[in-house]
């Protein structure tokens, strides 16, 4: 799974935004916190869950059921605004 093409993600400071281009049928703005922020950015290149949950347990202490969990949520939540492909 990727990031649509028809989304961007900026960085502004402590919040990655998620901008889409026009080219989707959401339109708007999404912000982000710092667990959804580091999902976006894995989605910025082919991936898959278990990839970017082992980046998580890199990155943060948490166990793979709450990285799991965010990760499906986050994810699920980008699928039904279109912004993930795959």
């Amino acid at each position: 799974m990727k990031l649509n093409s028809g989304f961007l993600a900026h960085d502004d400071g402590d919040q990655k935004l998620l901008v889409s281009t026009g080219e989707t049928k959401f339109s708007g703005l999404v912000r982000t916190n710092s667990t959804a922020g580091f999902i976006i950015e894995c989605l910025e290149n082919e991936t898959t869950e278990d990839e970017i949950v082992a980046k998580m347990q890199q990155k943060w202490d948490v166990s793979d059921e709450i990285a799991r969990a965010d990760v499906r949520k986050i994810v699920d939540q980008l699928k039904s605004i279109g912004a993930i492909d795959g």
